[in-house]
């Protein structure tokens, strides 16, 4: 039995010692992180197991009914256990209760091994669908929706970010859709689905690192002076802004403080975008949007959201900007306008504090 579990699960084995070796030496991630999706990999292993014991051991013998009950309710509940730790895993300031659709649907799967209201396993060793036999696709199927939806909201839109999404969505969504197609034969490949999507994903991720900053999310330092090179005909406007009090905040709270407070302003930038705007934090407190074929209209909403996103939490921050629609101002000149208008709006906002600009 376990030669025939290894020739079948050989590939996704190898995939997902790759995984772990990567992660353990990987320094792009945070440790929280790289735990999360030790998790995933071990969830991804044992279901491996159940699904080649129930399809190989358990369904082709009437004895082994309540066997098969068993594993079959493990894996209708294992696949939106996993997108969901998927969830916890990728998208920032995700908590808990995010499993809660996913604990709610292995109850009643459980509860299907005694009442058939999901599947029923009859006594020649098939199984036959309940009133919600079609249940757990539906919650798994709302779990990748949610996963999309909430790693394209956290992206920067920009296609090296996009297209990584697309592949991880299409595996799973393939995942759902599949089994309905090759029946049991698609277990032979169900697991190794999610193990090569996961780790396919992984690398894009790393790869993206070169241009996005660790803390943020957003795009860094080197994402901006490549990206005002490409076209920077279409550049009709910078914004700049700065943090104020970064530095106070850190030497009273500790830099976890800072680090929290440049997170959470991350944010409140990255929602206040629209089409073509894009966010940078190109130094420690400082933060540069760049916007393409924007209309001043556009530009006056966008800093508007930014105040009001700001506003909402307990931080305070100095914008300034330039606009040109014309091609009369080069990008660097823009970028000296807008920071000439932040930086005055800094001076003004210690001043009226009675406080040194730090």
């Amino acid at each position: 039995m376990i030669k025939e579990y290894l020739l079948q699960n050989w590939p996704l084995l190898l995939v997902l010692a790759a995984f772990a070796i990567a992660l353990s030496i990987t320094v792009f991630l945070d440790k929280k992180t790289i735990r999360r999706m030790y998790i995933l990999i071990v969830g991804v292993f044992l279901l491996s197991i159940v699904v080649f014991t129930e399809f190989e051991y358990a369904a082709h013998s009437p004895d082994r009914m309540l066997l098969r009950g068993i594993l079959m309710a493990i894996r209708y509940s294992a696949t939106p256990f996993i997108i969901s730790q998927i969830i916890f895993t990728l998208v920032k300031r995700q908590t808990w209760y995010i499993f809660i659709p996913a604990i709610i649907l292995t109850a009643v799967d459980f509860a299907s091994i005694f009442t058939g209201i999901v599947f029923r396993v009859e006594e020649d060793g098939s199984f036959t669908r309940g009133v919600l036999g079609y249940l757990p696709f539906i919650v798994a199927g709302v779990y990748c929706a949610a996963l999309v939806f909430l790693l394209v909201m956290r992206s920067n839109k920009t296609w090296m970010e996009i297209i990584p999404i697309s592949f991880l969505s299409f595996a799973l969504f393939a995942d759902l859709v599949l089994p309905f197609v090759f029946k049991g034969d698609f277990s032979k490949i169900f697991c190794s689905t999610i193990g090569i999507a996961l780790f396919a994903y992984y690398v894009f991720e790393i790869l993206q690192q070169t241009k996005k900053d660790s803390l943020t999310g957003l795009l860094n330092r080197h994402a901006y002076h490549a990206d005002i090179c490409e076209n920077p005909e279409e550049i009709t406007a910078l914004v700049s802004i700065d943090m104020n009090g970064l530095k106070d905040l850190n030497d009273t709270q500790g830099h976890a403080a800072g680090d929290e407070a440049l997170v959470t302003l991350a944010l409140c930038f990255h929602r206040a975008l629209r089409s073509r705007q894009f966010c940078y934090r190109v130094g420690g407190d400082e933060f540069i949007i760049l916007c393409r074929k924007t209309l001043q209209d556009e530009l006056t909403e966008l800093i508007r959201r930014i105040e009001n996103n700001v506003g909402k939490t307990e931080y305070n921050c100095a914008v300034g900007f330039s606009y040109c629609d014309d091609g009369s101002k080069s990008v660097d000149d823009m970028l000296r306008e807008s920071d000439m208008m932040m930086y005055a709006v800094k001076d003004r906002y210690y001043k009226e504090l009675g406080k040194d600009r730090r």
